[in-house]
């Protein structure tokens, strides 16, 4: 009689065991109270955990499971040596199986960092290290400095980063992302000096760069990039001055107030390009896409000139009697 209860309840376990795994895999585990879909639970595997460490990680992150039971759950699926290393998120609702199967996905926790055109380095440097999602390895570097970490020593840093959004793991060493765009900043000026028109005056890629800067501090309008890129092209081509104001605050830096005087455009600088012909020494700016292209292959027109509309959008002119009139039609509203 005893042999069959023993028997009996062998069997119930038998039967319920698998029953119970199932349900267990399917329903959500016990996630702390502060873990939501906003802030989901971060878990950090490190590199050449083992499946044991894995569980143990999720665990202590705060997951409300026994690790040797996410531990079995690990070695019974076949797929414990398949978990990758990184930083996850898990939200509620979260069920073992769904755990497990973005541990052997590599299914990271990523996030975004835009970098916009026409930011100078302070503006970037200030973004990137104001970051929650990365690694802060730069602070208290010059930018000559940050430079040199990414493996671009004695290059000047000012627009040498391509504006995009980049994608990245959370907790990315913030070097790594200003290399990716470094990098992409590269291979898009050489894009763009490739596919330059024969008779530009620019003589180099980095003489592009410096231009497609100025372009694009000049306007935001699109479609008047290649217009203002003629213009600047044409005045270099002729030997005359760029005249541009961006060029000039670049040069002021921090003391420029917003207010750009008289006085201003007639102190020498480097970057004073009223007092100076041709480029400045460095790019004033990170150029865009479209600002590159404006300043190698600008449109086919005699233009010297250009004056605000008012509206965004500017007015371009061939001649200085042109330009006058302009002037006083959309600046003094004569």
């Amino acid at each position: 009689m005893r042999a069959f209860k023993l028997l009996v309840v062998a069997v119930v376990v038998a039967t319920l065991l698998p029953a119970l795994g199932a349900w267990w895999l399917q329903n959500p585990l016990d996630m702390p109270p502060s873990a939501s879909a906003e802030t989901p639970l971060e878990v950090n595997v490190p590199p050449g955990a083992s499946a044991r460490a894995a569980a143990q990680a999720v665990s202590q992150a705060g997951v409300r499971t026994s690790s040797v039971l996410l531990y079995a759950w690990f070695r019974f699926s076949g797929q414990s040596r398949a978990i990758k290393a990184g930083t996850y998120e898990f939200a509620p609702g979260t069920t073992p199986r769904s755990l497990l199967d973005k541990l052997v996905r590599g299914e990271q926790a990523l996030r975004s960092l835009t970098l916009v055109e026409g930011w100078n380095i302070r503006d970037l440097l200030q973004a990137v290290r104001s970051s929650p999602d990365l690694t802060q390895d730069l602070d208290g570097l010059s930018p000559e400095e940050v430079m040199a970490r990414i493996g671009y020593p004695e290059r000047h840093p000012e627009g040498r980063f391509f504006p995009d959004t980049y994608r990245m793991v959370k907790h990315t060493p913030a070097s790594v992302v200003l290399r990716q765009a470094a990098q992409a900043m590269d291979e898009r000026l050489a894009q763009a000096w490739a596919e330059r028109t024969p008779n530009t005056p620019l003589r180099s890629a980095d003489e592009a760069l410096i231009l497609a800067s100025i372009i694009e501090k000049e306007t935001g309008v699109e479609r008047d990039r290649p217009m203002v890129g003629a213009v600047f092209n044409n005045r270099l081509r002729i030997g005359m001055r760029l005249q541009t104001d961006p060029s000039v605050i670049y040069g002021l830096g921090e003391h420029f107030d917003g207010n750009l005087r008289r006085v201003d455009l007639q102190a020498d600088t480097p970057y004073n390009s009223y007092t100076r012909a041709g480029l400045p020494p460095t790019p004033i700016a990170m150029p865009g896409w479209n600002s590159l292209r404006a300043a190698v292959q600008p449109a086919a027109t005699p233009v010297l000139y250009f004056v605000a509309r008012g509206d965004g959008t500017s007015q371009f002119s061939a001649t200085l009697d042109e330009h006058n009139a302009a002037v006083r039609r959309f600046q003094l509203k004569r």
